[in-house]
């Protein structure tokens, strides 16, 4: 950058000539902008080098699993168990935080649960828009069931409603099932694993508004769990999957057909 030139009066009364340096970064500011981006490049080199080299030399213990997935649901398990024992303690402490955690793995380790398959993968955006849905379903609900109860006039009419769902994990189903649970006025009753057909016992179905409501509701549930969970591109079965093989063979198009005959039937 070029250094501008501008006229000052001089001493004897004539003008003369002073450069004006150019306003910008002073080599301290320089030189604190340029340690900031090596550190933050040297951050992420160090930290891929060292994830690239731990993915290649670590091996996952046995009876976590044979995949990531399988031990990131060991994991949890653990988590979850130390969680329990501390609150069973009542207080936070690392004694009872290290102890928990030996109790999990001993668990884990002497007294095996069967294997749950993990065959998809979790897309954390969609849980959350899946949750916020619950939430939002959840005061809603309460609402209307409440409003039914205090309000005068005949008891709502219940019925068992029979909808067959695309989900193809049974740890997946499982979640979809709790969510209808946790739902007021809907209540799973029965699950077909084979078929994959689920029996809801509905709160209130006087009129077909009320019917297609439900079977928009569950259409949703199974949606969002198959994108959050189960998406085609991702699924690979599992060997300790054993329920639903045949299933796994059946090719997306004719699973697509075959769901809207099964639907149509069933509704």
């Amino acid at each position: 950058m070029s250094e501008k030139q501008v006229k000052r009066p001089g001493e004897n009364g004539s003008d003369r000539i002073a450069p004006v340096k150019p306003v910008g970064k002073g080599p301290v500011k320089r030189l604190l902008i340029n340690t900031a981006r090596y550190s933050v490049l040297f951050f992420a080199w160090t930290t891929v080098s060292a994830w690239v080299w731990l993915h290649n030399r670590l091996r996952i213990p046995r009876w976590l699993g044979n995949d990531s997935r399988e031990a990131a649901v060991r994991l949890w398990s653990i988590a979850w168990l130390t969680l329990v024992w501390v609150l069973l303690w009542g207080t936070v402490s690392w004694a009872n935080i290290i102890s928990g955690i030996v109790l999990a793995v001993a668990i884990g380790v002497l007294l095996p649960l069967p294997r749950v398959p993990v065959e998809g993968r979790i897309h954390p955006l969609t849980v959350l828009a899946l949750v916020g849905r619950l939430v939002v379903d959840f005061f809603i609900s309460s609402a209307q069931v409440a409003w039914v109860a205090v309000r005068p006039g005949k008891p709502p009419l219940g019925a068992v409603m029979r909808v067959r769902v695309a989900i193809k994990s049974d740890m997946v189903l499982t979640l979809a099932v709790d969510y209808l649970n946790l739902v007021p006025g809907t209540m799973v009753l029965e699950i077909d694993h084979r078929r994959r057909m689920l029996y809801v016992h509905v709160f209130d179905v006087r009129s077909d508004k009320k019917v297609r409501q439900f079977y928009k509701q569950v259409s949703f549930v199974e949606r969002m769990f198959i994108k959050a969970f189960e998406r085609d591109s991702e699924w690979h079965p599992s060997p300790y999957h054993g329920i639903d093989d045949e299933y796994h063979h059946v090719r997306p198009t004719d699973r697509a057909g075959a769901q809207g005959l099964g639907d149509g039937g069933s509704r």
